[in-house]
């Protein structure tokens, strides 16, 4: 008898267990699909070769928004690409969020006009803010004696790959100039991330950058082999110049370089963060904000930041219309009116 009760109350013991165990799991089954089903928005920048700038600058954005990922509900992730042409192109059709421009490449789609004159003005894209400074740079073989820009003629040159933004600045200037590739002795359609061991194999006799100092893949080169930086001055910049809204005159300043002892003049524009109207407002609000609200941690990402200030990245360089939801952010700080 007493054995009967004691199983009986072990067994009820077991059943009042059995029947918490299915009350608690069944309490975890509605909340841990709702966990499941929090999917974070994944967003990708479009930047250039992992040798460049743009990429660390990428990076830089992805740090700070995936900083308030829990918050903001935001993945954000680069890729490497083939620079300005092919960002602006892939955020266009949809296959990128957001992309990472030379303002006179920006301008250039905005209006539809040289490289893009057969797509015809795009109106759907929209900018977020600008970057750091961008020179045009040409770095020659210290035997191939390659002081100025006009010493190019009969060179062997690297002159980029389509749809980057050097290539496009490149022969911008030539437009000017009244050259033609046809000026050079060889031509190469290299992309930034190899053509620094292209020049100290003796592949080219010079190579150019648009890009923001001190850029890895020039300091690769400078450390690699000997060569000079090219002096890029005179009268078909000073025309650029005067002519287009996004250029203006820079310097490479001596030391940034090893062998590097002298400014370097030349020309530049600025590097532009894009994306397509159609972008969440949302989304490019939470990206905006992250940037701007961790501003002094994100100046420190890359030496090519430090002389960033909140007033010009809203003005500089910025042909398509701010973003509404860049625009909804900077009035709601100030920035804007």
């Amino acid at each position: 008898m007493m054995w009967r009760l004691v199983t009986q109350m072990v067994s009820t013991r077991n059943a009042v267990v059995a029947a918490v165990l299915v009350l608690v799991l069944g309490g975890l089954a509605t909340v841990l699909p709702s966990f499941a089903q929090a999917k974070f928005s994944y967003i990708t920048i479009g930047t250039g070769g992992v040798t460049g700038v743009y990429y660390p600058a990428g990076g830089a954005i992805c740090r700070q928004v995936n900083k308030n990922r829990i918050t903001n509900g935001l993945r954000c992730a680069v890729e490497s690409t083939g620079g300005s042409g092919d960002n602006l192109n892939a955020v266009r059709d949809g296959e990128l969020e957001l992309g990472i421009a030379q303002s006179d490449v920006q301008f250039a789609v905005v209006k539809g006009v040289e490289a893009f004159s057969d797509q015809g003005p795009n109106d759907s894209l929209r900018s977020l803010f600008s970057l750091h400074q961008e020179l045009f740079t040409v770095v020659a073989r210290a035997d191939a004696h390659i002081l100025t820009f006009d010493d190019l003629k009969g060179k062997r040159v690297n002159v980029g790959n389509p749809g980057s933004g050097q290539r496009n600045t490149l022969e911008t200037l030539m437009k000017v100039k009244g050259w033609t590739l046809g000026d050079f002795s060889e031509v190469l359609e290299l992309p930034s991330s190899v053509q620094s061991k292209a020049l100290c194999k003796d592949q080219v006799d010079a190579i150019v950058f648009t890009a923001g100092h001190p850029n890895a893949s020039i300091l690769e080169a400078a450390t690699t082999c000997d060569v000079v930086l090219v002096r890029v001055a005179g009268p078909a910049v000073d025309k650029l110049i005067a002519d287009a809204p996004y250029y203006q005159k820079g310097m490479i300043v001596a030391g940034t370089y090893p062998g590097s002892d002298e400014n370097i003049p030349t020309f530049g524009l600025s590097a532009t963060l894009v994306a397509s109207v159609n972008t969440s407002d949302v989304v490019i609000y939470e990206v905006v904000k992250a940037v701007f609200e961790n501003f002094d941690s994100f100046k420190a990402l890359h030496p090519a930041f430090k002389n960033l200030n909140k007033t010009d990245m809203l003005t500089k360089g910025l042909t398509a219309p701010l973003h509404p939801g860049a625009a909804r952010y900077y009035k709601e700080v100030g920035l804007q009116h």
